[in-house]
């Protein structure tokens, strides 16, 4: 008993101290810097007319990417689950290809199908519609790395769905359409909202892809994380900061959202 005790003990005191360390830390450390010269400087870095507009244009592509991931993810996952067809397996393995990929390759892999020299580039410059190093390589960008929450988020509660309710509205007479907007779409509802919270909150953090597809023109395609880099290498970490505070405390309240809704999911 005693030594299952020490086990015990050693190991929550372990896994604790690696969480202190790991984030808690790091995020106190954050918000010390932002705030370690005074509540005016915090606001005029916070304030600054390119800080602000990087953090309204990243909210504001997040939330197109957001909508659109909303959109698809839900077809996708609705596609994966209630049909059967041939690849379905290999389509359904490679949704999660967003995580295993350093968003580095996916950022690349956009600028060589979509850039001024690719063949899809060249058309829509043609047509007077110009994608990389503009918003829509963003929006792009965006959408592949936060791909995968929407659709794993739905996939489950299409899994658990009790097909009774389904078949008894089609009984009843009620057509297709009418059975998904009353039947089946309130049961995915919960997993649409926290796959979609997600992926927002994943879209506003976003570097590695953004960064080469962008642009980074100030007041135009720079972002808030590339407008963080560029901070910590101007020197001026507090600046840095103070944006990265913004952007951490929006991502806070998203995930106690998430947690939120799916702690009454459980409970219902």
């Amino acid at each position: 008993m005693m030594r299952s005790r020490w086990w015990s003990f050693g190991f929550r005191t372990t896994i604790i101290l690696y969480f202190v360390l790991l984030i808690v830390i790091p995020i106190i450390g954050i918000y010390t810097q932002s705030f370690s010269l005074g509540l005016k400087p915090f606001w005029e870095s916070v304030t600054d007319p390119l800080a602000w507009k990087a953090v309204g244009l990243t909210l504001k592509l997040s939330i197109i990417a957001t909508i659109i991931n909303i959109l698809l993810g839900t077809m996708i996952g609705w596609v994966l689950i209630r049909y059967r067809f041939p690849g379905r397996r290999l389509l359904n393995s490679l949704v999660d290809l967003p995580f295993a990929l350093p968003t580095a390759v996916g950022g690349l892999m956009i600028l060589l199908l979509l850039g001024p020299n690719s063949f899809v580039g060249g058309l829509s410059e043609k047509l007077g519609m110009e994608i990389v190093f503009h918003e829509p390589a963003i929006i792009i960008a965006m959408i592949f790395v936060t791909f995968p929450f929407v659709i794993r988020s739905v996939q489950p509660l299409l899994e658990e769905m009790d097909k009774s309710e389904e078949e008894a509205s089609y009984t009843l007479g009620a057509s297709k359409a009418k059975t998904f907007f009353q039947v089946i779409f309130p049961s995915m509802l919960p997993g649409i909202i926290s796959g979609a919270m997600l992926a927002f909150s994943r879209a506003l953090a976003e570097f590695g892809a953004v960064v080469l597809v962008a642009g980074n023109i100030p007041g135009k395609t720079l972002i808030a994380a590339v407008y963080i880099f560029g901070e910590i290498e101007s020197d001026n970490t507090q600046g840095a900061a103070a944006v990265s505070v913004l952007l951490l405390t929006l991502s806070f309240l998203i995930l106690w959202a998430v947690n939120l809704v799916q702690s009454r999911r459980l409970g219902k």
